[in-house]
């Protein structure tokens, strides 16, 4: 599939609030005949927006981590002894949970997306003009904000592990069903869960090696308990996997 039109997909399957955000890739082709000054300033200023975006998504992150964290404690303390309290009203907390473990593997998603799309977008100008532009530009772009999504990444895996704790053990199984349909579902027929799955195939896609692996490939994909995602779905949600 070519670039443009995954990254086209990408933004469709996004949040609706987010698919602004992302690389305006058709933009940038359109100006790779133009001069170096024009093209090099949308790049930085696609730049400058997706910082902005992932440090104000990573921020809030970390609040709505440790409101959870906090939620789960206060309902350990009042349940201690009774385990099927806790069972049912950590039922309750699924859906914030369970959303909020989504939204940070759409980020990953978006930090991956974005960085694939400069390097390609720059591989293109450098074939188009005869240009070195991508190599030393590439450089920069992996020291940015938006490409250092290693917080995101333990927050994902401690919060998959979180989820198998807490939840019963046949979560995945049999109380799947109560995540897709109450949890995920918006009016738009397109939630989380859905976009969920799949940003963690594209991931899966491009960090796939293949013999076009070049310095600028992303490198494996690092989020190997995100599997309970795809074991939820095939099992209990009857929208189809993109």
């Amino acid at each position: 599939m070519k670039f443009g039109k995954r990254i086209k997909e990408q933004i469709q399957e996004s949040l609706p609030e987010w698919r602004d955000k992302f690389l305006c890739y058709k933009e940038l082709k359109n100006l790779i005949s133009s001069s170096e000054s024009i093209f090099v300033g949308l790049l930085n200023a696609e730049i400058e927006k997706f910082n902005a975006f992932f440090v104000e998504q990573e921020e809030d992150f970390i609040i709505h981590h440790k409101e959870l964290q906090y939620r789960i404690q206060r309902l350990v303390e009042k349940c201690e002894h009774n385990e099927e309290m806790f069972r049912e009203e950590i039922s309750e907390m699924r859906k914030d949970i369970v959303n909020f473990h989504g939204e940070m593997v759409l980020l990953v998603n978006y930090s991956n997306i974005n960085y694939t799309g400069l390097a390609k977008i720059l591989k293109k100008y450098d074939k188009r003009r005869g240009s070195g532009l991508r190599s030393p530009f590439m450089q920069k772009v992996v020291g940015q904000p938006f490409f250092k999504t290693d917080l995101v990444s333990r927050l994902v895996r401690e919060w998959e592990t979180t989820m198998e704790a807490v939840f019963p053990a046949t979560m995945a199984v049999v109380e799947a069903e109560g995540y897709e349909r109450s949890a995920v579902v918006t009016s738009s027929g397109e939630g989380i869960f859905r976009n969920t799955v799949a940003a963690l195939s594209t991931m899966r896609e491009m960090r796939r090696g293949s013999s076009t692996y070049s310095a600028f490939s992303l490198p494996p994909l690092n989020l190997p308990d995100s599997d309970l995602v795809f074991r939820s779905v095939h099992l209990s949600s009857p929208i189809p996997i993109p």
